[in-house]
Order: C-alpha cells, then sequence, then structure tokens
C-alpha cells in the first residue's frame, strides 16, 4: 500500500468504483427480474379484463418502500421518485397488453 496521499486516494477511488459498478449490475438483475414478474401480471391483467392500474396496491407499494428507505438511511423521497418511475413503466407495459 502506497503512502502517497494522492495515489492512495486513487486507490480508495478504484475500490469504491468497483463496488459500485457490482452493485450497478446487481440492479439490472434485479430490475429484470421484478419485470418478468410484473410481465406476468400484466399477462393476467389482459387474459381478465382487469384495469392495468391497481392505485390502492401502488400506494401501499410507496408507503412500503418510504418505510425501507428510511430502515436503510436513504432519502425516502429519492425512494419514492425511484419506485413511481417502475411503476408507470409497468403500467405502460400492461397497457401495451390489453390494446
Amino acid at each position: 500500500m502506497t503512502t502517497d496521499p494522492v495515489a492512495r486516494a486513487a486507490e480508495l477511488l478504484k475500490g469504491h468504483r468497483n463496488s459500485i459498478d457490482r452493485l450497478d449490475a446487481i440492479l439490472v438483475f434485479t430490475l429484470a427480474e421484478r419485470f418478468k414478474h410484473t410481465q406476468a401480471v400484466g399477462e393476467l391483467k389482459a387474459q381478465h379484463a382487469l384495469p392495468p392500474s391497481d392505485p390502492a396496491r401502488e400506494a401501499n407499494q410507496i408507503a412500503r418502500l418510504e418505510e425501507l428507505a428510511a430502515q436503510a438511511d436513504i432519502d425516502p423521497e429519492f425512494a419514492k421518485k425511484f419506485l413511481n418511475f417502475i411503476i408507470q413503466e409497468v403500467i405502460q407495459h400492461h397497457k401495451q397488453k390489453q390494446s
């Protein structure tokens, strides 16, 4: 390990970036798995003429995510925006299945 502060900072930066890259991969694969399930939900909704969105479920999910965000010590507003983005994507997929 080096004693040069700039080189040491570069080593630390590289370690953080490696961790970020691994976590990004986890996020992508996790989202892919989530979307596989929401696509199945969309198929079921289309087959049974159910509405593409479920406002009560969405509200429960947002409340749940805000609680998880607080436990994880991240900004609940960010978590809420992130889930809302995902929900809107899912609703669009469900609408496409029904058309």
